[in-house]
Parts: C-alpha cells; structure tokens; sequence
C-alpha cells in the first residue's frame, strides 16, 4: 500500500496506526483459525483450539503434551505428565472435532480418518461462515476508524478534503484486507475439497 494520507495527518496518525494493528490482528486470528480446519491429512494445528482441563485451569493442548503426526493418518500426543492422559482424552472426544482417540496409559494417539464427501461440506459450510464472521470484524473495524475521523471533522481538527481522503482510504484498507482473507478462504476450500 502506498504512503498513508492519514498517517501524514498528525490528528489521525494514532487513529491510522490502531486500525491498521486492529485489522492485522483480526487476519491473524483467521489465518490461525484455517491452519486448525482439518483437511484429509493429520496436521498438529488440528488440535489448536482444544483445551484441556488440567491443574484445575482450562489449558491449551499444545501446553501440556507433546504433539506429533508420524504418518498423514495420525496424531500422537505424548502429556508431559502423565496424570493428565485422561483429561487429554476427554477433551479431545467432547470437541467437535469427530475423533476418536485411544490412549496406552503413556500416549494419545488420535486416528485421522479419511474424510467423507458429506464432511468436506460441513468443513466448507463452517469455513464459510468463520469467513462471514471475519469479513464482519474487520467491517467493525472500519466503523471505528470511520467514528473516529467524523469526530475529529466536527471538532474541526481536520478539513472537509482530508475527512474525504480519510474515509476512502479506511475503506481501501478495509476492501484490501477483506480480499486478503478471501484468498485465504478460498485456498483453504480448495485443500479440503481435494480428495
């Protein structure tokens, strides 16, 4: 993107800097939320969002074992204290996650079956809608920065021209950022579709 009008604008320079932080963040947040939708391979980001209820807290999985995938059908999770195997176990059976894990007493291992054409739908409809629900955050955003540059117009701080300029360019920022987590989507949809 090209130099920032706002930016050169001392009043909005904070307002610019804090959307731009604000609509970075709610692409990141998306683009982790893709890395943990399951395609037809076993990846460790599949278990991103799984909390296990250990040491009377709910912890991220990732903190309380090793995980590993040895094989594209297979997720082996090794705790790092193994009193909380069964509460690995059962935080992976009540996410909605459709696995089915068996543990020795030592280790987690978590089949990753081939997914159905049925499946794959759910996968798209439901990445469709973390879409629609990123789409809308960062729309959100945009009103914040649009609120914040009309205050400052009615205040008189800035001009007519530069609430003008200011305004298209949140709105550039805003289509930018939207197409960017729609090539991402889009992607996304293409490895889950692929069998």
């Amino acid at each position: 993107m090209a130099v920032s009008a706002m930016a050169g604008i001392p009043v909005l320079k904070e307002t610019y800097t804090q959307l731009k932080i604000r609509m970075d963040k709610a692409v990141g947040a998306f683009q982790s939320h893709l890395s943990s939708v399951r395609t037809g391979r076993a990846s460790i980001h599949m278990l991103d969002q799984v909390k296990v209820h250990a040491y009377g807290t709910e912890t991220p999985l990732n903190q309380v074992a090793q995980i590993t995938t040895p094989d594209a059908n297979l997720i082996v999770i090794q705790p790092w204290d193994p009193s909380v195997i069964v509460d690995i176990e059962k935080a992976l059976r009540t996410s909605d996650l459709g696995f089915n894990p068996q543990n020795d007493g030592k280790i987690v291992r978590v089949p990753v079956p081939p997914m159905t054409e049925e499946r794959r739908r759910d996968v798209v409809k439901h990445l469709h809608k973390e879409l629609e629900e990123s789409r809308t955050a960062i729309r959100n955003i945009r009103r914040d920065g649009n609120e914040a540059i009309k205050k400052a117009a009615k205040d008189k701080a800035i001009s007519g021209d530069e609430e003008k300029k200011s305004l298209e360019e949140i709105q550039k920022l805003t289509d930018d950022e939207i197409k960017r987590i729609e090539e991402m989507a889009k992607n996304k949809e293409k490895e889950v579709m692929q069998i």
